[in-house]
């Protein structure tokens, strides 16, 4: 043993004792070709025992970064020169979804269409004429848009109450911008939730949502606005340029009637608004309507395509206190290029510079929190020059870098900042549904109701005793004489 351990002593790096060189015995030759194993013993006593553990440490630290595609991304981007605002803008916008609030693309499907996009005819993959198309979209870098659903206010529609096609209409169009989204299924994904739009982008589609531009498509009804929600409508414009019987159009104050802001039934479409989770849009409303508004709802509240009223003095733009507001209420300005509402004194001289000045005020007055991006292409027959269409989003944030805005920033400007706004819109709805808040039952005070039969299966005696004491009448199939024919009507239905 004694020869053993002096060997293993002389040689104390190998891995097996050197065999020892003594007198051969008989016990020796029966054991001379035993197996035995001897513990290794090292001057480096317990940094050799734990070498190994280090070195594997070492190496999985190295390889984590590694392990995904965004490790190797990051690692791989090396610093860019801040003034290369094009490379600056390439990279956020293949990491952040810019997300559009507001193009009115399916209003032309009906339009030019009549709602037929299968007849050949229709290719959006194809350069089409006006401001949007697929190519121009990908060109632009986009990753969402909002699309919007709008039918002029109906010139025949005095009232209200008075009948009109405005709802049909633009149930047709849900209809075609769906059909439209999901023929392009390569491009587009249909999106009604936040994070079905950021899966999108990380798959190369551009998140499709859908917005109503306008409470008098619903007729004024608190019923409809939850079936557009049903529906797959996450915005709701609150007026457009009329009036409707929840709140006052900026377009009514600038023709010099008066501001009367929101109405009792509008405090309830904020109600209704908030516990469904819908977006509440403020573009187009009067100023005291949009002040009205941020003092009672809920939750956030967005601007889809509006500027700044400081910058240019347009009814249609937000002013500064309403502005800060917005920063209270968690809110979003996406900032609009309809050349009017950047430059009223000469519209036709409006420029991408006079968006950045827009963006710019916003930003300063609201935060960067609280600011984004709502074209209104494809509605707006003008655009400045420099913003032509879908395809030229990266010089506008290639000039707000210019002008000194960070990358942080502009990736709230493009993206996140609606995305946040959302999903807290969202998460709010769900705490008010878990607290047991019922659905909205109110009603526009002047509405008339239709009446029944005088002989119907009423629940009510009430109302039996009423139908018969106004001789509400019969159903005209029941008005047969005893040979079987039709006579005239017993009483005329009216409110049939």
């Amino acid at each position: 043993m004694t020869d053993l351990l002096s060997s293993a002593e002389v040689n104390p790096t190998r891995d097996v004792p050197l065999r020892t060189t003594s007198a051969t015995t008989p016990e020796a030759e029966l054991n001379e070709n035993a197996l035995v194993v001897y513990p290794q013993v090292s001057q480096h006593g317990w940094l050799g025992r734990w070498r190994n553990a280090f070195i594997t440490a070492g190496l999985t630290i190295l390889i984590i970064p590694f392990t995904s595609i965004g490790g190797w991304l990051r690692l791989a981007e090396a610093p860019i020169d801040p003034t290369n605002y094009a490379l600056r803008t390439k990279r956020v916008l293949e990491t952040t979804p810019l997300i559009d609030g507001h193009n009115d693309f399916p209003w032309l499907l009906r339009v030019e269409l009549h709602n037929r996009i299968y007849d050949g005819k229709f290719d959006p993959s194809q350069r089409l004429l006006g401001h949007t198309d697929i190519g121009r979209m990908r060109k632009g870098m986009m990753g969402g848009q909002f699309w919007s659903i709008h039918v002029k206010c109906d010139a025949a529609q005095k009232h209200f109450e008075d009948p009109s096609w405005i709802v049909r209409d633009t149930l047709e169009q849900i209809d075609v911008a769906k059909r439209f989204i999901a023929e392009s299924p390569d491009v587009f994904t249909y999106c009604e939730t936040p994070s079905c739009a950021r899966a999108a982008f990380e798959n190369g589609r551009i998140a499709s949502m859908l917005g109503i531009e306008g409470g008098h498509q619903l007729g004024g009804s608190i019923a409809a606005v939850r079936q557009a929600y049903y529906l797959g409508v996450r915005y709701i414009t609150t007026t457009h340029n009329c009036d409707n019987a929840w709140a006052t159009s900026a377009s009514t104050v600038a023709r010099g009637n008066p501001d009367n802001g929101l109405t009792p039934l509008g405090a309830a479409y904020v109600r209704e608004m908030n516990r469904l989770g819908m977006m509440i849009d403020l573009s187009h409303v009067s100023h005291q309507t949009m002040r009205d508004v941020l003092s009672i709802t809920r939750t956030p509240v967005i601007f889809s395509h509006s500027g700044a009223y400081s910058v240019t003095p347009h009814l249609r733009n937000v002013p500064d206190d309403v502005l800060r507001n917005i920063r209270q209420n968690g809110g979003i300005v996406m900032a609009v290029f309809v050349n009017r509402f950047l430059n009223m004194q000469d519209p036709s001289a409006a420029t991408i510079h006079d968006v950045v000045d827009h963006i710019w005020h916003l930003a300063e007055v609201a935060g960067w929190e609280h600011v984004g991006i709502g074209s209104d292409f494809s509605g707006t027959p003008f655009t400045p020059a420099g913003l032509e269409d879908v395809s030229k989003y990266p010089d506008l944030i290639e000039l707000l870098m210019a002008r000194g805005a960070t990358d942080d920033q502009v990736r709230l400007l493009v993206g996140d900042n609606l995305l946040r706004v959302w999903e807290s819109i969202q998460r709010r709805a769900q705490e008010i549904q878990a607290e047991g808040e019922q659905p909205v039952e109110e009603e526009y005070e002047g509405r008339k109701w239709h009446k029944g039969y005088k002989n119907s299966p009423y629940m009510y005696r009430e109302t039996r005793e009423r139908a018969a004491r106004e001789d509400w009448g019969q159903p005209d199939q029941f008005n047969v004489d005893k040979s079987g024919k039709h006579a005239a009507a017993i009483k005329a239905e009216k409110d049939v």
